[in-house]
């Protein structure tokens, strides 16, 4: 690998350049903090030593210097030059240097839809996970929302794993992967990490388990992930956090870092004559001697009576009196004409038309098919598993091996345009990243907020929109709740439902009330399944309407053939 030029830190320079260009500030802050050691030390009535005075000196230094983030990319420059658009013939995706939407703010805009992406940029030093407290932290706007693709991050490992800048894609090795994810019934916030197993060499995807999910809006919103010390893993959006999770957890991660002392031996075989039938059809029963298989599941009502003023010789549909043979129509090719049929004038105030027929109600006598009871099985042994045995890959992690972060990449397939990516941050320090989004995330969002609420409330913006929104946003809340973790697939699927056909809108959030009613019966009163989700009628497919259009050619050919066959067409039915 080449070896690279040594470079300072933009933001870093910026930093210091203002503290130089500024000496009163710097003066005020000196002056601040001599006043307070002073006023200590006259207290003590001690005097100050030049050594303190010094010492105090490079302290500030230190503190302006220790402020500064490890990577910080602002995009108000133009990318190009600086990132790595990937030359691999797959992404043809084009990148641009654009304005955020309202703003005079520049980002990373993803400009057409249906395409891949890929673009990388190579840190000026690699930074290590290992120790202290790092965070990565970016903006992303989903100007025209996003329906199907990906709006994450990938932090590469050093380019010695096998992977080239302008050959960038999806399968150079990376050591994390954060950030947004929508398609179908995927909606989360990602995070993965790959890490290497001591024992194999092998780099395995570890999987955050139930991430939050997508905000449902297209306003800017900021993505934190803060790695500690301590194995915690804090997932913050817009600086809130949602979600907490050790990577030493096997109920955090999936698979869990740690793989378990013991595994299913995969040479263990179920014996012949195991049996897992907890019941079995009691062998000594026999069918009673009156039970009749035959006997019909409903019989004529032999105490029914026909109403009064039923009219037995009136038929319940006649000719329509006012149709009238067209002009065109030739008996020869068109066959006899017939009249339309319409209902019965007559039958209409009367109780019934025609035959008068008994109705059928349930037959007592009736009891299906016999089957024998079912008694408790003397041979179950019970639901068969193989033996465990101890995992031959199993190791002790006192904490993860992070692999080093030497680039950010984005690698993304979307269906959507208008992404804009912006303020990619990593700093080893929170407060760093929360006075970023204090100074580049807030004043943005606040503006675009501010925007919504005028768009919703202006005149013809459409009223029902802005409560399907609202309706959204309350659903997308209810999936993120913990303690729905495990049903939390299931509602996605019901919201992505509503996004599809919003007409259904509130029939979904129905079904997702009766969701969280069945859950809490089950959780109260217990139960041994959950009840499956109540889904409103759906709007007719296409492959229904592909159906119903098949049917009605078969119609029309079948016409046809009794036109050939010199048959009568019959004339459809008109009905009052």
């Amino acid at each position: 690998m080449k070896s690279k030029p040594k470079k300072k830190n933009r933001d870093r320079k910026r930093r210091r350049e203002r503290a130089a260009s500024d000496p009163d500030l710097l003066i005020l802050n000196l002056a601040d903090l001599f006043r307070i050691v002073l006023l200590g030390f006259m207290m003590r009535g001690s005097r100050i030593k030049p050594q303190l005075v010094f010492a105090l000196i490079c302290a500030l230094v230190l503190q302006i210097y220790a402020s500064d983030p490890l990577f910080y990319e602002s995009f108000d420059e133009n990318f190009e030059g600086r990132w790595i658009v990937s030359e691999n013939e797959e992404f043809k995706g084009v990148w641009k240097h654009a304005k955020s939407d309202g703003h005079d703010d520049h980002g990373l805009l993803v400009s057409e839809p249906a395409k891949k992406y890929a673009v990388v940029k190579e840190l000026d030093q690699p930074v290590s996970l290992k120790d202290g407290t790092v965070v990565l932290q970016y903006e992303v706007r989903l100007q025209n929302g996003l329906e199907c693709g990906g709006a994450y991050l990938k932090y590469l490992r050093p380019q010695e794993a096998g992977w080239v800048a302008n050959e960038f894609d999806n399968e150079s090795p990376y050591t994390i992967m954060f950030g947004p994810d929508k398609c179908g019934s995927t909606n989360k916030i990602h995070f993965i990490l790959k890490h290497k197993n001591p024992k194999t060499g092998d780099f395995v995807e570890h999987h955050l388990k139930f991430p939050p999910s997508v905000p449902f809006d297209k306003l800017t919103h900021v993505y934190t992930a803060v790695i500690t010390p301590d194995n915690h893993l804090h997932i913050l959006i817009d600086g809130e956090e949602k979600k907490k999770a050790n990577f030493l957890s096997s109920e955090d991660f999936e698979p869990p870092l740690i793989p378990p002392k013991t595994i299913p031996d995969p040479e263990d075989k179920k014996p012949e004559d195991w049996d897992e039938r907890a019941k079995i059809p009691d062998p000594v029963a026999t069918k009673p001697v009156d039970w009749d298989e035959d006997a019909p599941m409903e019989i004529e009502d032999e105490d029914a009576v026909k109403p009064e003023g039923w009219l037995d010789d009136e038929p319940e549909e006649i000719e329509d009196p006012e149709a009238a043979k067209p002009e065109d129509w030739d008996d020869e090719e068109d066959g006899e004409w017939e009249a339309p049929k319409i209902d019965n004038p007559k039958c209409e105030e009367a109780p019934g038309c025609g035959e008068w027929k008994r109705p059928l109600k349930r037959n007592p006598a009736y009891k299906g098919k016999w089957s024998a009871p079912l008694i408790d099985n003397p041979a179950y042994k019970g639901i068969w598993k193989p033996r465990d045995i101890p995992n031959p890959e199993y190791f002790e992690l006192e904490k993860p091996n992070y692999e080093p972060i030497e680039a950010i990449g984005i690698d993304i397939w979307t269906m959507q345009d208008g992404i804009l990516f912006d303020n990619i941050l990593i700093a080893d320090d929170e407060k760093v990243a929360a006075s970023y989004r204090e100074t580049t995330w807030k004043p943005k969002y606040d503006v675009e907020k501010e925007k919504e609420k005028v768009d919703e409330a202006a005149p013809g913006s459409g009223t029902l929109a802005g409560v399907q929104k609202k309706v959204f946003e309350l659903l997308y809340k209810i999936a993120d709740i913990p303690f729905l973790e495990a049903y939390k697939i299931k509602i996605l699927d019901l919201i992505e439902k509503a996004e599809t056909q919003p007409n259904l809108t509130l029939g979904i959030l129905g079904s997702v009330v009766v969701v969280l009613f069945t859950i809490l019966f089950r959780l109260l009163f217990g139960g041994k399944k959950p009840a499956a989700p109540v889904t409103p009628p759906a709007a007719p497919t296409e492959t229904e309407s592909a159906e119903k259009d098949t049917m009605e050619e078969k119609e029309e050919e079948e016409n046809e053939e009794d036109k050939a066959d010199g048959g009568a067409q019959r004339p459809r039915r008109r009905r009052a």
